[in-house]
C-alpha cells in the first residue's frame, strides 16, 4: 500500500473513530457515525466537482490544491498533463519537419490512409499530378489518377516493384509510383519523374534495334556465301572445309545473337497490351516439345509433357513461343544425356503455370537472381559452346511482364532446375478442346 493511500486511511480511522467517541458521549453514536459518513462523501464529491471543473475549461492553469488523496490524484493528473502536453508538442515539430523536408522535395509525396483517402501531400504532387489542396483531400487517390493500371497497382497491394507509367497529365513525361506502407495503416506514394530515364532507355533501345538491323542483311549474304561454298564438292573446297563449318557456325550465331536484340527491343518497345489473342497452350507445347526431340537428338533426353488441354491463354502466340522455347531448348542444353526434361501446363488455384523441370547441371543460389539480365552467363564459356546468346531469360522476363506473368527459378547444383511462369486469372480461358478440333 503506497504513502498517500495509507495517510487516507489513518484520517478515516481517526474521523469514524472521533465521531464514534462523540456519539458515545452524547448517546447517539449511529447518529454521529452517518454524519460524519456524510461529511467524507461530502468532501469527495466537492473534490469532484473541483476536478470536473478544472478538467472541463482546459487551461493551462495549476491544478486545484487539496490535502490528503485528493492532493495527490490533482498532482499525478497535472503532471499527465504537463507530459502530454510536452509529448504533443514534440510530435508537432516532428510533423512539422517531416511536411517542411517532404515539401522540399523534388518527388511528389502523397500521405494515404488506409483506404488510399489523400491526408497530405507536397507541391511537387500539385505540379506533377495536378492535385489541390482544398478540393482533393479526403478524396481517393484513384478517383484523380483514373488510369486502369494505377487502380489496378493499388489494389493488388503488392508494393515491392513501383509501377512505371505515362503521366496523367503529359503524355510525354513518365513517372514511376512508388507506395511504401508506414505507421498506422498508413501508406506513402511517392511518384518520381523518369522521363529522361526512359528518353535516354529508348534511345539505347533504338541504336540496339537499328544497328541489329543493318547487321541482317550483311550477315543474310554472308551466310549465303557460305552456304556456297560449302556446298560445292571441289577438292579446294573440301581443304577448306574445316574453316567454313566454324565460320558457318559463327555466322549462325551471330544471326541468333541479332534476333535476339531486335526480339527484345521490339517487346521494350510495344505496348504492353497490345495483343490479346486466345492461344491453345497445350498444342503449342506439343510442337514445342516434338522440336525439343530433334533438337536433343543423339543426347537421348527424356522428355513428356503434362498439359491440360481445355487451358488457354489471352495473348500473343509468337511471344509466348519464343518463351516457351526458351526455356524448353536451355533444358535440352544444360541436361546431361540421357537426362529427364519435364514440361507441364496446369491449374494452380486461381492462376495457370508453365514448367520446365529438369534433372541437369543446376545453378547456383547466387546467380538466380541475376538470370534475366542481359547477356549474364553462368559459365560464358558452356554458354557459348551450346550456341547462347545470353539473352535468352530477359526475353522470357519481357514476354512475362507484357502478359502480367512472373518468372520463378529453383534451382539446386548437380540436381537440376525448375523454371515456372504463372500468369494471373485475368489471362486465362477455358475451352473445350474436343469441340475446338471439330
Amino acid at each position: 500500500m503506497s504513502n498517500p493511500w495509507l495517510r487516507e486511511l489513518w484520517r478515516m480511522v481517526a474521523l469514524f473513530g472521533g465521531a464514534l467517541f462523540v456519539g458515545w458521549l452524547l448517546g447517539v453514536p449511529h447518529g454521529m457515525l452517518t454524519l460524519a459518513l456524510a461529511g467524507y462523501l461530502g468532501w469527495h464529491l466537492y473534490n469532484l466537482h473541483r476536478l470536473e471543473r478544472w478538467y472541463r475549461r482546459r487551461k493551462k492553469t495549476e491544478p486545484p490544491t487539496a490535502s490528503g488523496i485528493w492532493g495527490e490524484v490533482f498532482e499525478h493528473i497535472y503532471q499527465w498533463q504537463r507530459s502530454d502536453r510536452q509529448r504533443k508538442k514534440k510530435l508537432a515539430t516532428i510533423l512539422s519537419r517531416f511536411k517542411e523536408s517532404t515539401a522540399a522535395m523534388p518527388d511528389a509525396t502523397i500521405i494515404l490512409t488506409e483506404d488510399d483517402y489523400i491526408e497530405w501531400f507536397n507541391k511537387a504532387a500539385k505540379r506533377y499530378l495536378g492535385l489541390q489542396s482544398k478540393q482533393d483531400i479526403g478524396q481517393r487517390i484513384d478517383n484523380l489518377i483514373r488510369h486502369s493500371r494505377f487502380s489496378e497497382f493499388l489494389a493488388r497491394g503488392d508494393f515491392s516493384e513501383p509501377l512505371e507509367m505515362v503521366s496523367p497529365l503529359d503524355e510525354q513525361r513518365y513517372f514511376a509510383f512508388r507506395v511504401v506502407p508506414y505507421g498506422n495503416q498508413h501508406k506513402l506514394l511517392v511518384v518520381r519523374d523518369i522521363s529522361r530515364i526512359k528518353r535516354l532507355e529508348r534511345m539505347r533501345s533504338d541504336f540496339v534495334a537499328n544497328v541489329s538491323h543493318e547487321l541482317r542483311t550483311p550477315l543474310t549474304v554472308v551466310s549465303g556465301y557460305l552456304e556456297n561454298m560449302a556446298a560445292d564438292d571441289s577438292e579446294q573446297s573440301n581443304q577448306w572445309s574445316k574453316c567454313l563449318h566454324q565460320m558457318q557456325g559463327q555466322t549462325q550465331r551471330m544471326t541468333r545473337l541479332v534476333e535476339d536484340l531486335l526480339m527484345l527491343s521490339r517487346l521494350e518497345n510495344e505496348d504492353k497490351t497490345a495483343v490479346r489473342d486466345p492461344v491453345a497452350v497445350s498444342a503449342l507445347l506439343t510442337s514445342l516439345v516434338e522440336d525439343a526431340r530433334v533438337l536433343s537428338g543423339e543426347n537421348q533426353h527424356r522428355i513428356s509433357l503434362e498439359s491440360d488441354d481445355n487451358l488457354w491463354l489471352r495473348g500473343s502466340e509468337k511471344e509466348l513461343t519464343s518463351a516457351f522455347s526458351n526455356l524448353l531448348f536451355n533444358a535440352v542444353q544444360y541436361t546431361p544425356d540421357k537426362g529427364h526434361i519435364t514440361v507441364r501446363w496446369y491449374r494452380d488455384g486461381d492462376n495457370a503455370c508453365f514448367e520446365v523441370q529438369d534433372d541437369g547441371i543446376g545453378i547456383a543460389i547466387q546467380h538466380v537472381h541475376r538470370l534475366t539480365e542481359r547477356f549474364y552467363r553462368v559459365d560464358a564459356g558452356r554458354s557459348r559452346e551450346h550456341g547462347g546468346t545470353g539473352l535468352g531469360l530477359a526475353i522470357v522476363k519481357h514476354v512475362l511482364d507484357r502478359h502480367e506473368a512472373w518468372l520463378g527459378i529453383e534451382s539446386q547444383p548437380g540436381k537440376g532446375s525448375v523454371f515456372r511462369c504463372t500468369f494471373a486469372p485475368k489471362m486465362l480461358m477455358h475451352r473445350d478442346a474436343s469441340t475446338e478440333n471439330r
